[in-house]
């Protein structure tokens, strides 16, 4: 079972930056299509950037121009390097590895997530 740690995170003021970082076990990393997500309390996860095992991105797009999806497969790591942040952006964000053609349709395995805040 693939686990995920989430980091990167933390207090920004608007307009600010951060890199969130998500570090996978297992061998397999570099076959996964990667997402990273964001959830609000009691509402549902939302797909925020994607990544497939070929390096092809999309974005929401309220992120568009704002926010850039990576990947180093030999670290089994994928990166989102935030910017421009808006106080809208503020969440939990957490990634995982999509598992069928829905960038919804993941792995049941969840990390902690990372805390993003943007506030002045």
């Amino acid at each position: 079972q693939v686990q995920f740690v989430e980091s990167g995170g933390g207090l920004v003021q608007p307009g600010g930056s951060l890199r969130l970082s998500c570090a996978a076990s297992g061998s397999i990393f570099s076959v996964y299509d990667m997402g990273w997500y964001r959830q609000a309390p009691g509402k549902p996860r939302k797909l925020v950037a994607g990544i497939t095992s070929g390096s092809v991105t999309n974005y929401a797009d309220s992120v568009k121009g704002r926010f850039t999806i990576s990947r180093d497969n030999a670290k089994n790591t994928v990166y989102l390097q935030m910017n421009s942040l808006k106080p809208k952006n503020t969440d939990v964000y957490y990634c995982n590895a999509r598992q069928g053609s829905s960038w919804l349709d993941l792995l049941n395995s969840w990390g902690q997530g990372t805390q993003v805040t943007v506030s002045s």
